[in-house]
């Protein structure tokens, strides 16, 4: 195995970049390297704890005449402080502060593209900042919205995929009033839709998948007088989620996403034209997936997920137990 800069000691590596015969600049800029590959694929939080350190040190050497190399360690850091998993908003609230010291500099120095992925990493810690009462859900769509300015569908496919879907995951918690739901609701269906325009199955998979089973989502609780229609539109798109999405390669992702299509079932009568009639191979069918879903929560200890998805079954089993009457 390879080591990383936390195998190694990343007291050793700092004290290495200090004996170096090399300018202040080119000592942050290796620093600056070494944090963003521990950042590629962390195995531990303890990495990302090991990149914020790599990124302090390089605001220390950043020389005052070359202002980018701080506003790259500030937006480096606040994508490694938003990525440590905490419970509370203290690193959340870091990596805000760090983010919005970098935008003014970035905005002199750098291209759009890096003003772009830092305006779209605000939007993503102001979104988690929502649940501890920190920030708004407007506050991120407008970070978002400054994004996609630089990040259009036509020049950057992926980037613009997944600022519409955050978009649309962010238009969907607004706390709006009954009569503003049908708006949000279909605001963030056109979101996604937006995104799809873009976004290939082929050149873009895994987005592809991830913009499919979150429109199936909205679909289905979209507030409309076609309910039917909805639901099959929904189950068409987790249909194609689940081209990319398979138990072998995507576990947990499959299992979300045929508990989804499991749920659209088990509200879908079998025969369209006659809903009278019921839907009993449909909630057989739903039952099948939800239990394939189950198997796949246990295995992967995903015991929140496997409640619901056990009292989702109990429903079935009541629903086709009057049905046999």
């Amino acid at each position: 195995m390879t080591p990383t800069i936390s195998d190694a000691n990343v007291k050793a590596a700092l004290i290495a970049i200090e004996s170096e015969t090399a300018t202040l600049a080119e000592k942050v800029e290796m620093l600056i390297e070494m944090a963003t590959e521990l950042q590629k694929k962390p195995k531990t939080s303890q990495q990302l704890e090991d990149a914020v350190l790599l990124y302090r040190r390089g605001l220390e050497l950043s020389p005052p005449d070359l202002p980018l190399l701080k506003a790259r360690c500030l937006s480096g850091m606040g994508t490694a402080l938003r990525t440590i998993p905490s419970e509370s908003s203290a690193l959340l609230l870091e990596a805000k502060t760090a983010y919005e010291t970098a935008l003014p500099i970035l905005g002199e120095h750098a291209a759009p593209e890096e003003i772009a992925e830092t305006q779209m990493n605000l939007g993503v810690v102001l979104q988690g900042l929502v649940n501890f009462g920190e920030a708004t859900m407007q506050d991120a769509i407008q970070a978002y919205q400054k994004a996609t300015k630089v990040f259009t569908g036509e020049s950057y496919p992926q980037e613009f995929a997944i600022l519409q879907n955050n978009i649309a995951i962010a238009y969907l918690s607004l706390p709006l009033s009954p009569d503003q739901e049908k708006m949000r609701q279909g605001m963030a269906v056109q979101s996604f839709e937006a995104a799809l325009k873009w976004v290939t199955l082929i050149d873009h998979p895994s987005e592809y998948a991830m913009l499919q089973n979150n429109l199936a989502n909205a679909l289905q609780y979209l507030n409309t007088s076609h309910p039917i229609d909805n639901n099959l539109k929904a189950l068409a798109a987790y249909d194609e989620a689940l081209k990319v999405r398979t138990r072998q390669d995507t576990p947990i992702e499959y299992a979300n996403t045929i508990a989804n299509k499991a749920n659209v079932l088990f509200n879908l009568p079998d025969d369209i034209e006659h809903p009278e009639v019921g839907n009993p191979n449909n909630l057989k069918q739903s039952q099948a997936y939800y239990q394939e879903a189950r198997q796949i929560f246990r295995d992967y200890e995903q015991w929140e997920r496997v409640d619901i998805v056990t009292e989702m079954l109990k429903d079935i089993d009541q629903e086709l137990a009057a049905l046999s009457q």
